[in-house]
């Protein structure tokens, strides 16, 4: 890793008690020696760059490269240079994320896929990388189903499922807001999950369900959804938006005073929203999916460096974490696999614990057997107007959440893989 990674220095019996040993070598030691230019290992992405969740796409596509970089200065993946080939899904359009999976894999020849921050589109990415029988990555597309009901041998996921995330930051929500909800949920398999999971995590909490509404992907104008809110009288209003939706969202429940009534909270939060929100708008509770601020955490302190070379001096985000935990996880699958047939690969990353340097968690993170998902922690707390040290400093932890303290059982995820050559 870069800037003051320190992995080289651990000793053998460090190793052994971080419960890493595998993992960290791989990443410590050098890779096999570069094999020539033309033999390339590629990566292919299919994700947004345009629509509403563009400015994710970006960031995951820095991480990304980062990562991409990182690995082939080590040597690339089995001795071979790392080439990233991007194609743009569009945020919404389930047809041309197909399209875009079906060209990289049949003409571009890609080893592995990665994708897609839209949930429905990395559902259906993640059913034509099984057709085909490609590793997949899905970095930031939540909807349960994905590791859950129509989960894939050779599809992995790096962020939460949204029971995940609904489970973590429930009951803070009824601690700072109250038990009378209402939601302003995106009408698609991501936000239709979460409120489920928020629903489902809410009852156990007491939570009533006073109304709701579903908002279509790229709702620019919230005040209809808002006055109907509003008449609701809830404790809290939810907003499950993402991306520009959020920021539209949010801005204009500002805008009519409603955070002096309400509180205005949700699940899921990013900093590419709290960034696009005006300071008066950076309100509520939520759950962050990683945190840059983190002390004492390995790794945390380079990725944040090189990511403000790349960034335009901002942090990194969940997002470039996903984004950079994909590549690698594709990487670390060829190099314990020694292959880069997918099944082998595949069967290599089940309860895989990713090193240090790449989880950059508290608590570490590791790939769940049975079901390839990634279970690490969750930073639950609430939005600031402004950082008192750093103008990035928009979420202030108040608690890491164990992912495996929160995350469903494998039996009540009903993932149920279809291995191929048994």
């Amino acid at each position: 890793m870069t800037g003051n990674d320190n992995s080289s220095k651990f000793s053998r019996r460090t190793l052994l008690k971080a419960g890493a040993v595998i993992g960290t070598a791989q990443i410590a030691s050098p890779f096999v020696q570069m094999a020539r230019a033309s033999d390339v290992v590629k990566i292919g992405v299919d994700n947004p760059a345009t629509g509403t969740y563009a400015a994710l796409g970006k960031n995951e596509h820095i991480g990304m490269q980062m990562a991409a970089d990182q690995i082939n200065a080590k040597g690339g993946i089995l001795g071979r240079k790392v080439e990233l080939l991007f194609e743009d899904s569009t945020s919404g359009d389930a047809g041309v994320a197909v399209q875009k999976a079906r060209k990289l894999i049949d003409r571009d020849q890609v080893d592995f896929l990665i994708g897609n921050i839209n949930s429905a589109l990395a559902q259906a990415i993640a059913n034509v990388a099984n057709e085909k029988g490609v590793f997949h990555v899905v970095p930031g597309g939540h909807t349960d189903s994905v590791t859950g009901s129509n989960c894939h041998w050779n599809t992995f996921r790096v962020c939460n499922t949204t029971q995940t995330e609904a489970n973590a930051v429930a009951s803070a929500l009824v601690k700072k807001a109250g038990k009378k909800w209402y939601y302003l949920t995106p009408d698609y398999a991501f936000g239709h999950t979460l409120q489920a999971g928020l629903e489902a995590a809410g009852k156990k909490l007491g939570v009533t369900k006073v109304g709701g509404d579903l908002t279509p992907l790229g709702t620019t104008d919230f005040s209809s959804y808002l006055i109907k809110a509003q008449a609701a009288n809830p404790d809290v209003i939810i907003f499950l938006q993402a991306g520009d939706d959020a920021v539209n969202a949010l801005k204009q429940a500002v805008q009519f005073g409603l955070d002096k009534r309400f509180h205005l909270a949700g699940a899921q939060q990013e900093l590419e929203v709290l960034w696009g929100l005006p300071p008066e708008a950076r309100v509520g509770t939520w759950v962050f999916e990683w945190y840059w601020k983190q002390a004492k955490v390995t790794g945390v302190d380079a990725f944040v460096a090189e990511a403000r070379k790349r960034s335009g001096g901002h942090v990194p985000t969940a997002r470039t974490y996903f984004g950079h935990t994909s590549i690698w996880t594709c990487a670390l699958a060829a190099q314990k696999a020694g292959s880069l047939d997918a099944v082998k690969m595949a069967k290599a990353m089940q309860d895989f614990q990713l090193p240090p340097e790449v989880s950059m968690m508290p608590d570490g993170a590791y790939y769940r057997g049975g079901q390839n998902q990634m279970i690490g922690d969750l930073y639950v707390g609430h939005a600031q107007s402004k950082g008192s040290d750093d103008p990035d400093d928009l979420f202030v932890v108040d608690q890491v959440v164990d992912g495996r303290k929160v995350s469903p059982t494998l039996a009540e995820t009903m993932c149920h893989q279809d291995w191929p050559h048994a």
